[in-house]
């Protein structure tokens, strides 16, 4: 069981007060985001049968995706919006596939010479999905440059924060799977609260 957190406005909470602070957000509120991600996986699946064209909606609708907990991190989206908002980003789709694309490809070029300088590039893009978002008149490789800026000195942060889910995530084996529908909405939306964190400080 979680504790009930409360993070020091002054500096940027532990790992443990950022899981904590989400674990609050969906204690007793678990249905739609469940549902979200229940529907999120769905479509992943029916798109990931389609080579090209399943990439061409993936990449897209992961930002979605981890949007869609930044909205509810930040109470700006209603229970029955929660479960369609990942889809949102096709309004936009040019822009946010641009943008996932281009984290795709240098994360992936990175881990084709590397295997840990990849896995470090790819926390440098940890945050473009939320800044794509945030700055919607930002050009995209601008986002991911951002997004390299912020990170600077917190990507070890990040990466044991993904880190300390390792044991609920093994907890999916027990499960068959099915504990993911819980797991990925606690993830996403620790992440998302990360970023908020993290932002609100350089901000500041």
């Amino acid at each position: 069981m979680e504790e009930n957190t409360t993070i020091n406005p002054g500096a940027m909470p532990s790992n443990r007060e950022i899981r904590n602070a989400a674990f609050q957000l969906l204690k007793g509120n678990w249905f739609y985001p469940v549902l979200c991600t229940l529907l999120f996986f769905a479509v992943s699946s029916i798109t990931g049968t389609i080579p090209l064209g399943g990439l061409l909606a993936y990449c897209p609708l992961v930002f979605g995706y981890s949007i869609t907990f930044l909205l509810f991190v930040r109470g700006e989206t209603s229970d029955d919006d929660l479960v369609t908002k990942p889809f949102m980003v096709f309004k936009s789709y040019g822009r946010y596939l641009g943008a996932s694309i281009l984290v795709f490809i240098f994360t992936l070029l990175w881990l084709l010479l590397f295997i840990v300088p990849g896995i470090v590039k790819g926390y440098s893009y940890a945050l473009t999905p939320y800044i794509t978002h945030d700055q919607p008149a930002l050009p995209v490789r601008e986002c991911l440059r951002r997004s390299q800026q912020m990170m600077k000195g917190y990507k070890m942060k990040l990466f044991l924060l993904d880190l300390s889910f390792i044991g609920w995530i093994l907890l999916c084996v027990v499960t068959l799977g099915i504990g993911l529908l819980w797991i990925r909405p606690y993830f996403e939306t620790a992440r998302a609260k990360f970023y908020e964190e993290l932002k609100s400080r350089q901000n500041s």
